[in-house]
């Protein structure tokens, strides 16, 4: 077995025989070795029995595996999924939430979408909507690199997925399941793509992803439907597989076709067009839900402060921060963090000295859990940026300086928020402004002005190349980044005659100071900090 290869299990309904399936899962661990996860499609509670999961939700009982479930397919089991985004249900079980991507450790993308298709509104809490598929795609299926995913994660079966392929048995599937689903999976490409509610096992033939000979080949992909935990007839619910994460295969291994494959059963079905009119509906919302993967020791210490989730007066907002596809030197529990730079940690995000800062009190603002860009953060953790940006707001202020706020998300992997102080007597706001937007239009940036209380969420998708500024006035400047950017646009504005009047700065590898220096400058910009940090309110 390779490192990179992950040992995953996947099964059916469960229907609340939370011990049969739990028992069955330690048998096989013994028995072959330990698995990484366990993935539930389909019902995971049942309408009755509640003295079993009571047992695992208290304690008494644990899930031997990291197992995530699917939220409800009905009105009797919407009660025990809380949090529409995602949350621990119990130890080692976890809800994934609505829909979004699961971006393991490991690189390994999940794709889930929660409940069945429902075309009216509003959309009962337990179904998905069209703009729930639509938004998925969108967010996944526009970028250029976009090669498909790992797994795909759906209660319904998708409609059609019997055509060109084995029987489905009883199973009729151009009358029985979801076109959304099928047209989920038509965009997203998953290698493996599970589904249940059918209380029947069919292990689909794979189906190529490309028509031959006008599209260059591409990874196959495999549908398999489990039938419900301990059913009489003994039909299989429980699928045992490897996988490498695709972002880790060689290419050439990656779209190696099975012998067996067959065509994509949902590209000439006949119903594709009214299909694709039906998902490609404008998408209304601006942000996605994701639940990410979580070092286990990461994000539970921050609890201690007493902000729990489970306590949290927003029931909606609080999620488990994500986890990078490989190493990030910005994620607070990764080892290739400079933990000697760190001044302040929060709850959601912490402070740190830039390296090669413009000034020695050139600070970054940065989420704890991996997120790549400001529009890509869950709520709690925009509240949190903004205490900060108001903190250091008035701490800058008392030391006669203003500061300034950018963000360049493009050819960076985790956000960083630069926050730096210029003195009050070097420029006015306005000439800061005017900085900006003279060297823009040399380099013929288009950096337009946003109006002062609008959210960039509601201007940039998540997954967007874009380069912002704020001014303390609370002014925005915002350039959208089709191709090339100057990586130092920000620093060199800041650096130029007009401002800072340090251009030999420019370049933060031209700044760097050794480590004891550092370390001095973290030490003094900590005590000077203290007398304003919130975080010891609590």
């Amino acid at each position: 077995v390779s490192e990179k290869e992950l040992a995953l299990l996947a099964c059916g309904d469960v229907e609340g025989k939370f011990d049969i399936l739990f028992n069955r899962v330690q048998a096989i661990q013994k028995k072959s070795g330990n698995f990484d996860l366990l993935l539930c499609v389909g019902n995971f509670f049942g309408s009755t029995q509640d003295a079993e999961w009571e047992e695992y939700k208290t304690g008494i009982k644990k899930a031997p595996i990291q197992t995530y479930v699917l939220g409800a397919n009905n009105q009797e089991t919407v009660k025990y999924f809380q949090d529409a985004d995602g949350c621990e249900l119990a130890e080692n079980i976890t809800y994934l939430g609505r829909k979004g991507i699961f971006t393991g450790s490991s690189g390994l993308q999940i794709v889930y979408l929660s409940g069945t298709e429902s075309l009216n509104e509003p959309v009962p809490g337990y179904s998905f909507s069209p703009k729930d598929v639509s938004s998925l795609r969108t967010m996944l299926c526009t970028t250029s690199q976009f090669k498909g995913v790992d797994i795909l994660l759906t209660s319904p079966w998708p409609k059609y997925v019997g055509n060109f392929g084995n029987s489905s048995g009883e199973v009729d599937t151009k009358k029985c399941g979801s076109a959304l689903v099928s047209s989920l999976a038509m965009g997203l490409k998953p290698r493996y793509h599970f589904a249940a509610l059918e209380k029947t096992y069919y292990e689909r033939l794979p189906y190529r992803n490309h028509i031959v000979l006008q599209e260059n080949a591409q990874h196959a992909t495999r549908f398999i439907a489990l039938a419900n935990v301990g059913n009489p007839e003994k039909k299989k619910y429980l699928y045992a597989f490897s996988i490498v994460p695709m972002k880790l295969m060689d290419a050439a291994e990656l779209v190696k076709q099975p012998p067996d494959i067959t065509e994509n059963p949902y590209r000439k079905s006949g119903q594709e067009a009214s299909i694709g009119k039906q998902i490609l509906a404008p998408v209304e919302e601006s942000a996605c839900q994701f639940f990410f993967d979580l070092n286990e020791k990461q994000g539970r210490k921050r609890s201690s402060t007493g902000r729990d989730s489970k306590s949290s007066p927003h029931p909606k907002q609080p999620r488990k921060p994500p986890q990078p596809p490989g190493p990030c030197w910005f994620c607070l529990a990764s080892p290739e963090v400079e933990k000697h730079l760190v001044v302040n940690i929060g709850t959601h995000c912490y402070l740190a000295l830039a390296k090669g800062g413009l000034s020695d009190d050139h600070v970054l603002i940065l989420p704890i859990g991996h997120y790549q860009s400001v529009v890509e953060l869950s709520a709690e953790v925009v509240e949190e940026v903004e205490k900060y940006k108001a903190t250091l707001r008035r701490f800058f202020k008392s030391r006669g300086k203003r500061c300034v706020v950018f963000e360049r998300n493009y050819k960076s992997h985790h956000l960083q928020l630069q926050v730096i102080p210029v003195p009050i007597s070097c420029s006015t706001t306005d000439d800061i402004k005017d900085a900006f937007i003279t060297q823009a239009q040399e380099q013929q940036i288009e950096l337009l002005e946003i109006p002062e209380h609008s959210d960039i969420k509601q201007i940039a998708q998540p997954g967007a190349a874009y380069f912002y500024v704020e001014l303390d006035t609370g002014e925005k400047l915002f350039h959208r980044i089709k191709k090339n950017f100057p990586l130092q646009f920000g620093r060199e504005v800041l650096a130029s005659e007009a401002i800072l009047n340090v251009p030999d700065k420019s370049d933060w590898r031209q700044c760097q100071i050794s480590k004891e220096d550092e370390e001095t400058l973290a030490r003094r910009f900590r005590k000077d900090f203290e007398p304003y940090d919130f975080t010891l309110d609590d």
